[in-house]
C-alpha cells in the first residue's frame, strides 16, 4: 500500500491546506528540501489525529517550539 491509496480527496485538501499556510508564513518552498520535510512531518501528525487543518497547523507550530 502507498502512501497516496491511504488519503482520501478530504484527508488532501486538509494536509494541502495546512502545508500551503505553514510553508507561507515562513517564507518556504513547498518543493524545496524544507518543504518536503515539513509535509512528512504533517503526514505524521495527521495519522497520529491531527486531522483538521487548524489542528494540524497547532501541532506543527508546538512541534516548532520543541
Amino acid at each position: 500500500m502507498t502512501v497516496a491509496s491511504t488519503f482520501q480527496a478530504d484527508d488532501d485538501d486538509v494536509l494541502a491546506g495546512a502545508l500551503y499556510a505553514w510553508c507561507a508564513e515562513r517564507n518556504i518552498k513547498i518543493r524545496s528540501q524544507q518543504g518536503l520535510s515539513i509535509a512528512s512531518i504533517a503526514i505524521d501528525l495527521y495519522h497520529a489525529g491531527h486531522q483538521t487543518q487548524d489542528d494540524l497547523l497547532v501541532a506543527l507550530h508546538e512541534r516548532e517550539l520543541h
